[in-house]
């Protein structure tokens, strides 16, 4: 695939992208016994996904997304859902995530020093996330690695209920509000360990992965158009200098946002996302019976040239410059990086802040450019990623 271009969707999804231009914007096909509805069409993508009257839950997931995932807050539904989401969008909104952006610049400053003895020579940006946790189809390797997971995480937890007791810190986190939750006198609100542990597979696993696929294909995308690494640079200069970026200061940066909804359009985390008709129901002109499949593409909306225009394969950061609704042609449901309507990604704010201050830290010390040894391979592995990792060349400013 050319280093410079952008039209993964044939790539990713071919049978999705041969079939639409066979067959329309939505067809149906079986997956083995289940029958799939691929749905493309922008406002039927926003009734679903608004899911109004409750009749397109999400599927239950299965395999290894399930032992990675568990039954959280990405995928479970009814009142443990409302009881989830209450609970996180406490902590991932105004003040709480205020709080968070210390932990974010220690982190990015951490990597940042690693990178100084790269100083003129190549670096690889490489993901680690789901792909590198999945060794093996075999049920037991599988088991052993679900197990180790779990174990992990209920380390994390112990340890954490030890820092609680004998220091007597405060909780305001979302492992601490968790484990609020779970020792909660009201059984209505109170959760259990598994749902704590679950919470935090979902928080890494789906939370990690969204974050490091953005700022990988930024950075791709900064290292292959100069110019606008430039005026990123300046814009960043400009604001905050040489001191590190704050949570309020970042929604300043204009230039930086465009280009990360170019990125988040170009390049979606999710190419896919699966729901189902729970009753019979009228969708569209289509009347369509229980247990339905639909496949919602959001990487075939992201490059639909009737939405976007003639250039919908260019990295084009300034049509973003009056907004997502006007870039979309007035219709907000065609960007859906993070997905649509009240399942939301409820972390969207949290990705933002931490992928907007990892790149200011990143433009302040360095430029760079693109290495002769990349290999432009987009993949889905769980998220769209670059196969082989990014390769770049620092110059340190």
């Amino acid at each position: 695939m050319d280093r410079c271009s952008h039209e993964i969707f044939p790539r990713i999804m071919p049978h999705v992208h041969t079939w639409v231009n066979l067959f329309g914007p939505n067809y149906l096909n079986w997956y083995g016994h289940q029958a799939q509805l691929v749905v493309t069409e922008v406002e039927l993508i926003k009734e679903i996904m608004n899911n109004k009257d409750g009749v397109y839950p999400k599927i239950k997931l299965e395999g290894h997304a399930k032992k990675l995932l568990g039954d959280g807050l990405s995928s479970t539904e009814g009142d443990k859902w409302t009881k989830l989401r209450k609970l996180a969008n406490g902590v991932f909104h105004g003040e709480s995530l205020k709080s968070m952006t210390a932990a974010m610049m220690s982190s990015t400053e951490t990597m940042l020093k690693s990178w100084k003895e790269y100083d003129g020579k190549e670096i690889e940006i490489r993901l680690p996330g789901i792909s590198d946790w999945i060794k093996s189809d075999d049920d037991m390797e599988s088991e052993k690695l679900e197990q180790g997971i779990k174990y992990c995480i209920l380390e994390i937890i112990r340890k954490r209920d030890e820092e609680i007791t004998n220091l007597n810190t405060s909780m305001n986190d979302y492992l601490g509000e968790l484990l609020v939750a779970s020792q909660d006198e009201d059984d209505l609100k109170r959760i259990s360990i598994d749902d704590v542990v679950d919470e935090c597979k979902t928080f890494y696993f789906a939370g990690h992965e969204t974050t490091a696929s953005l700022l990988g294909w930024t950075v791709y995308l900064l290292a292959t158009h100069h110019e606008w690494q430039e005026r990123a640079r300046e814009e960043v200069l400009e604001v905050f200098g040489n001191a590190n970026p704050n949570q309020y200061s970042i929604t300043r940066l204009n230039t930086i946002n465009m280009i990360v909804n170019e990125s988040l359009r170009l390049y979606p985390p999710v190419p896919a996302l699966k729901r189902k008709v729970e009753t019979k129901v009228r969708l569209g002109k289509m009347t369509l019976p229980p247990n339905t499949e639909l496949y919602i593409c959001p990487i075939a909306v992201h490059h639909d040239p009737k939405i976007w225009g003639a250039d919908v394969h260019l990295f084009k950061p300034e049509r973003f410059e009056g907004g997502i609704a006007k870039a979309a042609n007035n219709t907000p449901a065609a960007f859906l990086p993070f997905g649509f309507g009240p399942r939301t990604c409820v972390g969207l704010n949290f990705a933002l802040v931490e992928a907007k201050i990892a790149l200011v830290m990143i433009l302040q010390r360095f430029k760079f450019k693109l290495s002769p040894n990349y290999v432009h391979s987009p993949v889905q592995v769980f998220m769209v990623r670059p196969q082989h990792g990014v390769q770049i060349i620092l110059d340190a400013i």
